[in-house]
Order: C-alpha cells, then sequence, then structure tokens
C-alpha cells in the first residue's frame, strides 16, 4: 500500500513537471515606456523574440525559471518567475537604456539593429542632445562637430572624400529613415528640409556604402532616424533667436550703414514636436520656422515646415505608416564676395540669385510585416517633389519616386541574418537651367549576409547590381556654336558593387575590424547638363561625363573603458580611399568667357588615420559628455609611373600633388558637463589651411589670393554654451559661437560669420 501511493505522488509530480504553460509579457523602454520590438527572450534552452508591439510569449514547464532579456542598446535583464497550472502569467518588463557607447544602437551597415561595437565599418552616431544644445537650425550645424566630416558650402564630405561641388553632385547619400533624401536633379542635400525637431538619432557610415545603398553612397551615408510616439505622449517645444556682432575688422561691416534697413543680422525662430499614441494609432506632429537676416548681404532665409507622421498597428505582425514633410519658404544668398576687405560680407558682381519661392515635400508610405516564421518584409516608399522659383533663369522642378522592398531572415539559431531587396526610383526634371526635360530610371537588387560566428566574429558581405537609363534630348547645345549628339536621347548603363567586413571581439571591450568596400557614383543632370552664368563666368554641360568608381579599405580598433560610472571608448583607424575617374567642377577655358564644367579630372588616392574619443556618464558631482577627434588625411593625384605633376594640367592654385579643397588636419572636441540643473559645454574645431584650391579663383575674384596667404595657418573656431532647467518642464540655454571672433572661411570667397549670440528657451512636458 506505502509502496503504490509513493508511485502515485511519483506520478502525480511528474505530469505536474511535464505540464507546458504559456508566459506571457511586454517588454518596454524604462525611461519612455515605450514598447520594444525583437527583444530577446530567454529560458534556458527555450526562447522567443518580441513582436512589433513588445509583447512576447513563451511555453515552459510549470515551475521556476529564470529569464534573460537581450536588446541592442540596453542592459541585459534577468527574472526570475514561478508558472503553475492554472494561473495566468503575464509579466511587464523594463529595459535601461546602456550606458555603455559600445551597445549603442545602430541600422545603417546592415539594415538591421546591431552594436556599435560590433559593426565591421566605421559608424558614429550624433544623438538629439547635441543638436539641442547647441541650437541647431540645420542638421549640418551638427553634423561638422562629428570627427572627419566637413561641410562646404552645403556639400559633406567625410574624411576628404569629396571636394567642392556648388550645388552639384555629393558622394555621401543622406537618408532619411533609411530612404533617400538627395535632391533629384543635382543630387544635393536640402539641409533646411530635415527635421531637427524629431531626432531619434543620426548615423554617419564612414566609406564607400554602394553595396547596400548605391550610387551617390561612394564616400558614406547619413541616416537621420526620425523619432516615434510612445505609450507616454511628449511633447516638445522651443524658441530662439541669435544676433550676429562685429566682424575683427570693422571695415567688413555693411549693417547698419546702408539703406538696406538691416541695422543687425539676426535669425529667430521655433521648434515643436508632439508624439503620442491612440489605440493603434502613433502620431507625431512635428514644425519648424526660421527669419534669418545673414551678416552676408542679400542672404536671408524665412521658411516653414510641416513634419506629420502617423503609423497604424493593424496587429502584432503588420504595421502601416505614413510619414511626410513639408516645406515652404524663400531665400537669397551670393556666390562670391566684392573683395576681402570692406566687400568681404557683400556680393561680387553678378553673383547674386534669390529663390522668389520654394515648394518642397516629401511622402513616404512604409508597410512592415512579420510572416509567422519570424521573417521581416519591408516596403519603402518616397514621392519627393522640388519646385525653386529662382532668379536668373536657375528654376527647377523635379520629382521622385522611390520604391523599395526588402525581405530579411534572421537564422539566430545558426548566427545569420540574411538581407535582400530590390529598388525601383524614376525621376523627372523640368528646367531652364538644364535646357529641357529630362527623365532617369534606377533599378537595382542587393544582397547581404551577416554571419556571427563563435559569439566574437562578424563577418559581413554584400553585392548590388545597379542599372541607371537617362532619357534627354537628343541635341545638347555645349556653346553658342558648339553641339553634342546623344544617340536616341537614351543613355545606359549597369554595373556591380561588392563589399567585405569583419569585426572580432578579442576582449571583453575590445573591437578589431576591417572592411573593404566599393563605391559607384553616377552622374547627376546638373553635373551632365546645367547651363548657366554666376559671378566669374559661366557652367557649361559635359554630355560626355562618365560615372566614378573606387573603393574603401580600413583596419580599426575600438577599446571600451570605464572610469567609475563614466563609458567611453578610443576608436583608432587607417583607411584608404581610391577613386577613378573622379568627376568635379573643372575650369574648361577662360577665353572668350570663363568655363566651368563637370569632367572627369583623373584618378586619386586618399590615406589616412583618424582616432576619436568619446564617452559619457557620471564623473565627479556631475555627468560629462565628450565627443572628439583627429582626423589626418593625405589625397593625390594617382600619376602614371614616371609622370611628374603638372600644375597647369589639374589647374590648381598651387604646384604640387595634392586634391583641391580638402583640410589635411581636422581636430574636433565637444564637451558638455551637467550639474544638477546647470550644464556647462564647449565646442573646439581646427581646421589646417586648405593647400590647394582652383587657380581661377586666385586669379579671378578680388582678394582671394590675398586672403589665403594672410590666413594660410589653419584656424580655430571656439563655441561656448550654458544652459539650466528652470523647474520641471523648462530651460534656458545661453550660446557665443566664434567667441575668438575669428576670421576664416571654408571655401574661396565665402567668408564666415563673426561672433554670434543665442538665447534659447526650450520646454518640455
Amino acid at each position: 500500500m506505502r509502496q503504490a501511493f509513493t508511485l502515485c505522488i511519483l506520478l502525480f509530480a511528474a505530469t505536474l513537471l511535464a505540464q507546458k504553460i504559456t508566459l506571457s509579457g511586454t517588454v518596454v523602454d524604462r525611461e519612455r515606456k515605450e514598447p520594444l520590438p525583437g527583444v530577446t527572450v530567454r529560458a534556458g534552452a527555450l526562447g522567443t523574440i518580441t513582436n512589433a508591439e513588445g509583447k512576447f510569449q513563451l511555453v515552459l514547464p510549470a515551475g521556476t525559471h529564470e529569464l534573460l532579456f537581450v536588446y541592442t542598446g540596453y542592459e541585459p535583464a534577468r527574472q526570475v518567475v514561478r508558472v503553475l497550472e492554472g494561473q495566468l502569467t503575464e509579466l511587464t518588463v523594463q529595459l535601461s537604456y546602456a550606458d555603455n557607447l559600445l551597445q549603442q544602437t545602430t541600422v545603417t551597415a546592415g539594415k538591421y539593429e546591431k552594436p556599435l561595437g560590433e559593426v565591421t565599418v566605421s559608424l558614429d552616431i550624433l544623438r538629439p542632445r547635441l543638436i539641442e544644445n547647441v541650437n541647431s537650425t540645420q542638421i549640418d550645424e551638427s553634423l561638422v562637430k562629428i570627427p572627419g566630416i566637413a561641410i562646404v558650402d552645403g556639400q559633406a564630405s567625410i574624411r576628404g572624400g569629396a571636394g567642392f561641388a556648388y550645388g552639384a553632385g555629393t558622394r555621401v547619400l543622406i537618408l532619411v529613415d533609411d530612404v533617400p533624401a538627395l535632391q533629384a536633379d543635382a543630387g544635393y542635400p536640402n539641409w533646411a528640409d530635415f527635421p531637427v525637431e524629431n531626432i531619434s538619432q543620426i548615423e554617419i557610415l564612414k566609406g564607400a556604402a554602394s553595396a547596400l545603398y548605391g550610387s551617390s553612397a561612394m564616400n558614406g551615408i547619413i541616416n537621420i532616424r526620425t523619432r516615434y510616439a510612445s505609450d507616454v505622449p511628449e511633447t516638445d517645444a522651443a524658441v530662439f533667436s541669435q544676433i550676429w556682432g562685429n566682424p575683427r575688422d570693422r571695415r567688413m561691416k555693411w549693417w547698419g550703414t546702408d539703406t538696406s534697413g538691416i541695422f543687425l543680422p539676426v535669425e529667430a525662430g521655433y521648434s515643436f514636436a508632439h508624439r503620442r499614441k491612440t489605440g493603434r494609432w502613433d502620431i507625431v506632429l512635428g514644425s519648424f520656422g526660421v527669419y534669418r537676416d545673414s551678416y552676408n548681404k542679400d542672404t536671408y532665409a524665412r521658411y516653414i515646415r510641416f513634419t506629420p507622421n502617423v503609423r497604424f498597428r493593424v496587429n502584432d505582425r503588420l504595421s502601416i505608416g505614413l510619414n511626410s514633410n513639408f516645406n515652404f519658404g524663400r531665400s537669397g544668398s551670393f556666390f562670391t564676395w566684392a573683395n576681402d576687405s570692406v566687400g568681404a560680407y557683400l556680393p561680387g558682381a553678378n553673383s547674386t540669385t534669390a529663390n522668389r519661392g520654394r515648394q518642397r515635400y516629401f511622402i513616404d508610405p512604409s508597410v512592415q510585416y512579420f510572416d509567422l516564421a519570424g521573417n521581416r518584409h519591408r516596403f519603402l516608399g518616397r514621392y519627393y517633389h522640388v519646385f525653386n522659383d529662382n532668379t536668373d533663369d536657375q528654376s527647377n522642378r523635379s520629382d521622385m519616386l522611390y520604391g523599395e522592398y526588402q525581405f530579411q531572415r534572421n537564422m539566430e539559431h545558426l548566427g545569420l541574418v540574411l538581407t535582400t531587396g530590390v529598388v525601383a526610383i524614376h525621376t523627372s526634371v523640368e528646367a531652364i537651367l538644364y535646357r529641357g526635360n529630362y527623365t532617369t530610371q534606377n533599378y537595382a537588387g542587393y544582397f547581404q549576409l551577416d554571419w556571427k560566428a563563435f559569439d566574437r566574429l562578424n563577418l559581413a558581405g554584400g553585392i548590388r547590381y545597379e542599372e541607371n537609363i537617362l532619357k534627354s534630348p537628343e541635341i545638347i547645345q555645349i556653346s553658342p556654336i558648339e553641339f553634342d549628339t546623344i544617340p536616341n536621347g537614351i543613355t545606359r548603363e549597369g554595373r556591380p558593387v561588392f563589399r567585405l567586413g569583419a569585426n572580432f571581439q578579442a576582449a571583453e571591450a575590445t573591437y578589431l575590424r576591417a572592411s573593404w568596400g566599393q563605391g559607384y557614383r553616377y552622374p547627376t543632370i546638373a553635373e551632365k547638363f546645367i547651363n548657366t552664368s554666376f559671378g566669374v563666368g559661366n557652367v557649361g554641360p559635359n554630355p560626355d561625363l562618365v560615372s566614378e568608381t573606387g573603393w574603401t579599405a580600413e583596419v580599426g580598433v575600438k577599446q571600451g573603458f570605464a572610469l567609475g560610472r563614466f563609458y567611453g571608448f578610443l576608436d583608432v583607424t587607417g583607411f584608404v580611399m581610391e577613386y577613378d575617374n573622379m568627376m568635379e567642377f573643372d575650369l574648361d577655358r577662360i577665353f572668350p568667357a570663363i568655363v566651368f564644367k563637370s569632367k572627369n579630372v583623373g584618378n586619386t588616392r586618399t590615406t589616412g588615420f583618424e582616432v576619436s574619443l568619446m564617452g559619457q556618464g557620471a564623473l565627479g558631482p556631475g555627468t560629462f559628455y565628450l565627443l572628439s577627434g583627429w582626423t589626418h588625411i593625405d589625397p593625390i593625384y594617382r600619376l602614371a609611373k614616371g609622370e611628374k605633376f603638372d600644375q597647369s594640367k589639374y589647374k590648381t592654385s598651387v604646384d604640387r600633388n595634392v586634391l583641391k579643397y580638402r583640410f589635411r588636419d581636422m581636430v574636433k572636441v565637444d564637451a558638455e558637463y551637467v550639474i544638477g540643473p546647470n550644464a556647462m559645454g564647449v565646442s573646439v574645431q581646427y581646421n589646417s589651411h586648405m593647400e590647394a584650391v582652383d587657380l581661377i579663383f586666385e586669379l579671378g575674384i578680388p582678394g582671394v589670393k590675398s586672403f589665403r596667404d594672410r590666413y594660410n595657418k589653419g584656424f580655430t573656431i571656439l563655441d561656448l554654451r550654458a544652459s539650466r532647467k528652470i523647474g520641471k518642464y523648462l530651460k534656458i540655454s545661453l550660446l557665443c559661437n566664434n567667441a575668438l571672433n575669428q576670421v576664416y572661411s571654408y571655401r574661396p570667397a565665402l567668408l564666415e560669420g563673426p561672433r554670434s549670440y543665442t538665447v534659447r528657451l526650450d520646454w518640455k512636458l
């Protein structure tokens, strides 16, 4: 009898342990209470991931289990739970953002979330905190604080990969939420379109990225990721005002002494964003406006931007989004100064242009679906319309249609992530500026495989095939007496590009990486067909312009460190960039008139190194934030064996082999210390002397050569800021930019501003 009773007890216990019970839960961000999709949830050998709503279900045997929650960019969390038959167990788990900067989440390198430390290429992250604290009215004003980034007259260059191409042809692709956002006709970034009022983070990928992102990603990627709504409604608002003081050389001051009615250069504006969830709807409403009269005469801006975004979560697997951006305004500027003294902030002859009105907007539909096998299907679309009503017959209209289907399979048990997709882009352009109507079509397919092996080694490889079709007029007028013919008005070209990368975690906070990637850039319509005049001459078309190709290779090491609760990393990188048939605007002739054209100027090589030091966290009684780096490059033309450098061939201002419009050395430091409600910040930027420019600028524009001879030691810019929180919701900030009142220029014949003062008031609810 006793044996039978004992046997029954054992059978009952075995039955209880064999019972399977479903554990449900939700994982959210601890600070914002926002659901986190894609969190890995493990209980021993069993595991799952959270869906788009941050929810998960895990079937477990009855008993006690320790759950592990892992999510890129957040601190891992453990929780012990006891699940019993007949009891409904549902958890809410909160994850905290990781102070360790190496664990910051990135998506640009592989189109899926990955910790910064494991990325196989150089990639930096710009957080919205810095954009707000330095009162950036445009994102490029903050990007210049990133090591290796230069913005020359609106064009971005990474590690000297690009020079100066006024209004056309960038080698750095700008994305907004993973979709290209360059103006279709000129490949130009309209910085005033990008929503500083609603940024999640900006990711800067350095080096060729054409294998994943195509033409224009030859020198890198700037991916602007906007914020979604959280469970807790958020409202951010700010007003600001900036004034410029007197230049160091008082002869340069024109305001208050002429008939323009402008007594002081001034800028004023506002920023607003509201984010909330309502049922299954995510709603983001943003707006930004600026009124600016610049220190450069006849240079001004008046515009307003609206950025309404919505997302509807149909169910746990399917979501549909519609983001939009509308920008209306007008502006004016000049291309070259009158001279380097009394006319430094005055326009030169025939160099002023004005935008009498602009309408720019993009509308972005998107769909994301996770199938029953956990595969992600994603559609991204964009309709981008630009109309600029410009003076001097330089008006232009362009429309772009973009569509991308992406499939991603995460084979977690093998450590593999497969990403593949197809892209189609159609553009139409109409402008007097190009003397005709043009259409382009771009079709591409890409495939990338990422493999995490042995929990330490990350390998990545990808391929993309891209085809470009350009339809133009058949007869192109080169000059009053010259014409060129494009058979049937059709130009077609296809090309594959490849990339490889590796990252090895040698120690707990030591990551070694190496990468090689090909770059490819198809000429823009502006580069091939522009036909207009500007200050010192004319810009002519070049329908014979061909694509540039190249590659970037780098090796680097990231070393994380912790000083108490201050976390950071040191990154050291060596790199090489080679371009074939590099395209740049170049002097074509000086008689009977000065004419510039975009030309294939030859083959180039840029070698260099970059050292970055980043950190944030508790230090002493406060919190310290640090962003710093030094970039050194050696940019040259690749000459044939035995060939000597010919200054006249490259039409450069120096008789040595160095590419035009590059800074050999750039040193950048931005630091901020926060104690309680008070914060103090400093930003320092040093750029070495720009050794080489177009010779015609020194010969043909008054004061360029004398200015460059006087200021040939480079320049250092010091910006200061301080802020104080007032109560729970308000913050007031005071900023002083160019505190040393330096006289400096990023490119010939356009002087940067004197010392300025800014007051900003922020309200957060």
